[in-house]
């Protein structure tokens, strides 16, 4: 999918787009509207996240990304500076004609919202006044700031405790499986995982809030909310005009970032191939999220020059210890970086070439029980066989950073290519 933008337009072509909700679509957004548990610890953040919103730049608020493309938006889309990410389940006792339905109606409202408008045609006021509105109306007036919704298949929904619900077993992908467990990991089991992923990113957190808050709607009696995170301040930059960022222990973040422009790199890192299996998933990707807690308090009582060495490179600058600016490449034969250094081990010279595409997000939910910032990295990497992250992820068990982090939260999903005009995505896994 192009990155470039377009203006916010004030409708969108209906010979592109699949042609309105269907009735169970309709249906969730007359009785569903009681989805209040997705904002659940988002209302911390979003007062202060919405000013910052607003206060961008006019080219930045108004931008717009197509939905339909080669590959979805939201992967190597230019990293938007907020982030709702939801996991659903699928209903029992759903079937493949709910789960077709329920894709086709969340394309057809994402077409529409990554443009600024609302999910149907009446939308929050245009319809019946004896009946809900279909759009809960919480972005009216505003643009499509750069909004994406990329989606996700999980494991589970191939096949589960209920069999092969769906029609869909033999079609699974070899590699999507849960993830193995890693040295250190403290999983919430209801804070991982999912039949489903929607992974929403706008440079104003109310938009994103709004789109997750209306597809939970639509999803009513087909699929429910399981978990969801708010993310703010990215952590990874993917243009060669985006800064580098910095993540929440002060340090840049997402130097060596695989970028848009790089196509021999997404070709061999982050896309599905043509001759890779299974073949209805080619042009896609895979999405893992990881939610990272980071122990800031005892992060932020040490010494400058050990934070400078757990990490391997230069807090103020971002340079590798072992000299240069941001962008020079490490020199893993000086003593300055320690072995066991992040950048070290992570760095794809290390790893055999392997690379992912990351677009992780900064999240503060509050306080924990001990008074303490319950904060840290919401990671998320595209790549193109999970495989690749397993391998980093294992490499990093030495790494010095560990003291600091604890994963909390993991979930994998196969995302599909892009959907054709008048389509909907994920449609050749059902062809």
């Amino acid at each position: 999918m192009s990155t470039d933008r377009t203006e916010a337009v004030t409708d969108v072509d209906e010979a592109s787009t699949p042609q309105g909700l269907s009735r169970r679509g309709l249906l969730g957004l007359a009785i569903g509207g009681g989805v209040a548990s997705l904002a659940v610890g988002a209302g911390a953040g979003l007062a202060g996240g919405v000013a910052l919103g607003r206060a961008r730049a006019a080219e930045d608020a108004h931008s717009a990304y197509e939905f339909f493309g080669a590959h979805q938006a939201g992967i190597t889309t230019p990293v938007q500076d907020h982030l709702h990410f939801a996991s659903f389940d699928m209903m029992p006792r759903t079937d493949r004609d709910d789960l077709i339905s329920l894709l086709q109606d969340w394309s057809y409202a994402a077409s529409r919202m990554s443009q600024g408008l609302e999910v149907s045609a009446s939308g929050a006021v245009g319809g019946s006044a004896d009946a809900p509105p279909d759009d809960t109306g919480e972005a009216l007036g505003l643009p499509a700031a750069g909004l994406t919704l990329t989606f996700g298949f999980g494991p589970g929904l191939f096949e589960n405790e209920e069999g092969d619900r769906y029609g869909i077993a033999a079609r699974k992908p070899a590699g999507l499986e849960r993830l193995p467990a890693f040295l250190g990991d403290d999983l919430d089991p209801e804070n991982s995982h999912g039949d489903l992923c929607i992974q929403a990113c706008s440079d104003d957190p109310q938009v994103a809030v709004h789109a997750i808050r209306n597809l939970s709607r639509i999803a009513f009696g087909r699929a429910r909310l399981r978990w969801s995170q708010l993310g703010f301040g990215k952590t990874s930059r993917t243009t060669a005009a985006q800064a580098t960022p910095r993540n929440l222990f002060g340090f840049k973040d997402g130097t060596a970032n695989i970028l848009a422009d790089d196509s021999a790199a997404l070709a061999e890192s982050v896309w599905v191939g043509s001759d890779d299996e299974p073949a209805w998933l080619a042009g896609g990707s895979y999405l893992v999220a990881r939610k990272i807690a980071m122990l800031i308090e005892t992060w932020d009582r040490v010494r400058l020059s050990e934070q400078d060495s757990i990490i391997g490179r230069d807090k103020g600058e971002g340079a590798p210890l072992s000299g240069g600016d941001e962008f020079t490449e490490p020199d893993f034969s000086s003593a300055a970086i320690d072995a066991h250094s992040h950048v070290r081990l992570a760095h794809p010279d290390q790893n055999d070439g392997v690379r992912i595409l990351r677009r992780g997000y900064n999240y503060v939910d509050g306080n924990n029980t001990l008074g303490r910032l319950d904060a840290g990295l919401f990671f998320l990497s595209y790549q193109r066989d999970p495989a690749q992250f397993i391998a980093l992820q294992r490499k990093l068990s030495t790494d010095l950073m560990n003291e600091y982090i604890q994963h909390v939260g993991s979930g994998i999903w196969a995302v599909p290519a892009g959907a054709s005009a008048g389509s909907y995505v994920g449609a050749e896994l059902f062809a």
